[in-house]
């Protein structure tokens, strides 16, 4: 149906484009700045609201993870690979739609700058695990290794379209997303999966181990997690924001539904491309 793509969507593309080009910081910080008096220090931004320094190197500055947790270092490596492709979605649409060529050249020239600089500084070495993704850069040379249950995150970005799942490097950093190189990658009596600073340690996201279903080829791994999801539900029959790794019923939010609505996708993914796993539940 594309009366859905009017000039209201027309517009909301150029807003886009241009909010990722004022949050690249090549000239100034760009409008957007938010402080406030808060217990909690993920939940403000230092330097009067802007965060801590960026190198303007061509990426887009999120200065709040998907968490809603404040970035350590702005430039959010999965959000900017998920930018990349949405903006070649968004020039993919506007061309077959006839809208607006220049504005399908913005988003394309866009997505190759924030392509190249991705190429040069999304990646690096980790002492047991070889070249990864980071999961936020400055453009300084400093580098977060970690990543957390919220999406985009460095897990689901075969599931964004980002990259591939054989891609060496994604390989390297889905095993040090698993493994506990990964400080906010929790294990215990029911279930392993990453979680994040936004509620506690020791709380896995369900979310994390959906994604991990849902980007991995393995029918070992799949099944894994969904016996995982099964234990986890803590006797509701829903998907929670996150519990314990070593308690279910000690969990948090009794109805999400980011993650219910995830689940659903995961099940119909099994379903259609390896029902046979479902048989063994």
């Amino acid at each position: 149906d594309s009366t859905l793509f009017d000039e209201r969507w027309v517009d909301s593309i150029k807003i886009t484009v241009r909010t990722f080009k004022e949050q690249q910081r090549k000239d100034s910080k760009g409008p957007y700045k938010f402080q406030r008096n808060t217990t909690q220090p993920l939940d403000t931004l230092t330097l009067g609201g802007y965060g801590n320094p960026v190198k303007p190197i061509g990426l887009i500055c999120s200065s709040f993870r998907p968490s809603d947790d404040a970035s350590t270092y702005s430039f959010l490596i999965p959000s900017n690979f998920f930018a990349v492709t949405s903006l070649r979605q968004a020039a993919e649409l506007l061309r077959k739609l006839g809208k607006n060529e220049s504005l399908a050249k913005d988003c394309l020239n866009l997505a190759e700058e924030v392509s190249s600089a991705l190429k040069t500084y999304s990646t690096g070495n980790h002492p047991a695990h070889g070249k990864i993704y980071a999961f936020e850069v400055d453009g300084f040379g400093n580098q977060l290794f970690m990543d957390d249950a919220n999406v985009p995150s460095l897990l689901s970005m075969p599931y964004l379209g980002s990259v591939a799942t054989n891609d060496p490097v994604y390989a390297n950093t889905r095993k040090f997303i698993l493994s506990d190189s990964n400080p906010y990658f929790f294990k215990g009596n029911f279930a392993e999966g990453v979680g994040g600073p936004h509620v506690a340690l020791d709380m896995i996201w369900p979310l994390s181990i959906i994604m991990r279903g849902l980007t991995s080829n393995n029918d070992f791994e799949i099944k894994n997690c969904l016996q995982m999801l099964i234990k986890s539900h803590g006797g509701t029959g829903f998907m929670h924001e996150s519990f314990h790794k070593d308690d279910p019923k000690n969990f948090t939010r009794s109805w999400f539904a980011w993650a219910n609505t995830i689940f659903g996708e995961f099940i119909l993914q099994v379903q259609r491309n390896r029902p046979h796993i479902l048989q063994q539940i």
